[in-house]
């Protein structure tokens, strides 16, 4: 093997697996990305997935995160509760025995005790966005959005506490299965509509304490009194729930520090424009950070020494 080939990166989740084949340095020297989640995997299963994403780059020390530790995964591997920094979370990454293609290190999710929350794949993003080197970024919130959105509290370069909001589920499931969605073209791509996704934002922000619960029901009464367009209705039911997330974020002291925003960048952009509507700052956004936490967690669990040792005797056979 070659000195230069020192570790691949599996970003394995629900829906998506990712591949990430490193340099000595770190370095991203190739990536795939296959629709292979642990809910699609192709025949063979787990093995036969990960074989197919390599195929063709070194047998590499692997180092995974995502929901390919989790009990419908390859392997669980038991959360780490917080507070847990990166060195934290690497201690408790698991070697899969049964992988017999690679030397295959998963990594934990974390656990909030009480109330109960868990998450796996967002913290090794988090870790990634931390060893960016922003000192801004050692202290603060990170934002994940998505179907089930992350807020977590940094302090320091230690995750202490993350809140989980089911907002994109929840719109999927209001705009497609309830009254809400009833005259809007669900499926149709319409170009957003800035104007009402503020006016939702807006809507429950002023909700007092109803929250959301007590706006949901205007978006049809809306609509039907010539209000709101058919074409707006969704735009402005992702304001209502993002809204939620920023309006309970304020009530559990979100404004204390900065915000960052790891996602999708179209996804982000709302909630850009719902942190200024909220009073925040503008948040630092990252797109993607997965393959740097991956990289971190190999590093504190001394799996980079281990990869440069097998890379030295592939050279010399």
């Amino acid at each position: 093997m070659s000195q230069q080939m020192a570790l691949i990166g599996l970003d394995w989740g629900t829906s998506s697996l990712r591949a990430y084949l490193y340099g000595a340095d770190g370095a991203v020297l190739a990536a795939r990305q296959h629709a292979w989640g642990i809910r699609q995997l192709p025949e063979g299963g787990f093995p036969a997935a990960l074989r197919a994403i390599t195929a063709g780059w070194p047998p590499c020390t692997v180092v995974a995160a995502g929901m390919v530790g989790s009990r419908q995964g390859w392997c669980e591997v038991p959360y780490v509760n917080v507070p847990a920094d990166a060195r934290a979370i690497a201690r408790g990454m698991l070697r899969v025995g049964a992988c017999h293609s690679h030397d295959l290190w998963i990594a934990p999710g974390l656990r909030r005790i009480a109330p109960a929350d868990v998450m796996r794949g967002e913290e090794t993003q988090i870790i990634g966005a931390l060893t960016r080197g922003s000192q801004e970024l050692a202290s603060a919130h990170f934002v994940l959005p998505g179907t089930h959105s992350k807020w977590a509290t940094v302090n320091e370069g230690c995750i202490v506490a993350f809140d989980t909001v089911m907002t994109g589920e929840l719109y999927a499931l209001l705009l497609k299965h309830s009254i809400l969605g009833i005259g809007t073209a669900s499926d149709t791509v319409h170009a957003f509509s800035q104007a009402a996704f503020v006016r939702g934002l807006r809507a429950v922000q002023d909700s007092g304490s109803s929250g959301v619960f007590g706006c949901l029901f205007a978006t049809r009464a809306l609509m039907l009194a010539g209000e709101l367009a058919a074409d707006d209705v969704p735009d402005y039911l992702s304001g209502l729930l993002i809204g939620e997330e920023f309006r309970l974020a304020a009530l559990r002291g979100a404004n204390a520090h900065p915000l960052c925003l790891i996602g999708e960048p179209a996804l982000c952009e709302r909630y850009l424009v719902a942190a200024a509507e909220f009073g925040h700052a503008s948040p630092t956004i990252v797109e993607d950070a997965a393959a740097e936490g991956l990289w971190q967690l190999a590093a504190m669990a001394g799996l980079l020494e281990q990869a440069r040792l097998h890379s030295y005797s592939g050279a010399d056979a």
